[in-house]
């Protein structure tokens, strides 16, 4: 039997073969990119940038310069909490730098802003704001240097990262812990003025745009 292929079958299939390519690329992309993103430099075997060349990814040595050049010196303290940071999650591909502030009194807040900055890549503007619940008082005002693991595009950072229970680790005077949302993980070394103590559980959210509303 002889099958005659009508050229408008050929067109409508030629048609959702184009959009389900354009899907595929659009979820790939991420569905919160709008212009003024900024993407991490892709190696050219085009793997991930934690897994791709030291090329996208900072050394130890490159985030101590950064992060003392940041907060004015190299503490003992603050190398070990870049060391830890390192021995937990190995090389970033980006880092915040910033300053916070914030208060507590069972119910807390923290407000931040700062830039995020890929290696070899662009920079720009982030702000962050959220609440804690749990056995937490006093206030703070810090500088902030986040370590940021596995992010492709500014686009994946703007979301809720809830703070890794159990992961705090303070040494003369500097404070790190980790917020984890899948594969990303974001490692906030702190230092500054004033005390927040306690355990307590919560998330950060971050934004595009400054806001009042910590959730």
């Amino acid at each position: 039997m002889n099958i005659t292929r009508k050229p408008w079958l050929t067109g409508i299939a030629g048609s959702l073969a184009l959009a389900a390519g354009l899907l595929s690329t659009q979820a790939a992309i991420g569905q919160d990119t709008r212009p003024g993103d900024i993407q991490a430099p892709q190696s050219t075997e085009g793997a991930p940038p934690a897994q791709s060349s030291e090329s996208q990814t900072y050394s130890a040595d490159e985030v101590t310069q950064a992060a003392s050049k940041f907060f004015g010196s190299t503490s003992e303290g603050l190398a070990k909490a870049i060391e830890r940071t390192f021995s937990d999650y190995g090389r970033p591909n980006a880092y915040i730098y910033g300053n916070e502030g914030g208060g507590a009194a069972i119910v807390g807040l923290r407000y931040g802003k700062g830039t995020l900055q890929f290696k070899g890549g662009d920079s720009q503007k982030v702000y962050w704001q959220g609440p804690s619940i749990g056995w937490d008082f006093g206030g703070n005002a810090s500088k902030v240097f986040t370590l940021v693991y596995n992010l492709r595009s500014s686009s994946q950072l703007f979301q809720r990262f809830p703070a890794v229970d159990g992961s705090l680790y303070v040494v003369a005077g500097v404070g790190v812990n980790y917020q984890k949302s899948g594969d990303i993980v974001l490692a906030p070394i702190r230092t500054g003025v004033g005390l927040r103590a306690g355990a307590s559980l919560g998330y950060v959210h971050y934004t595009r745009e400054a806001s009042i509303l910590p959730l």
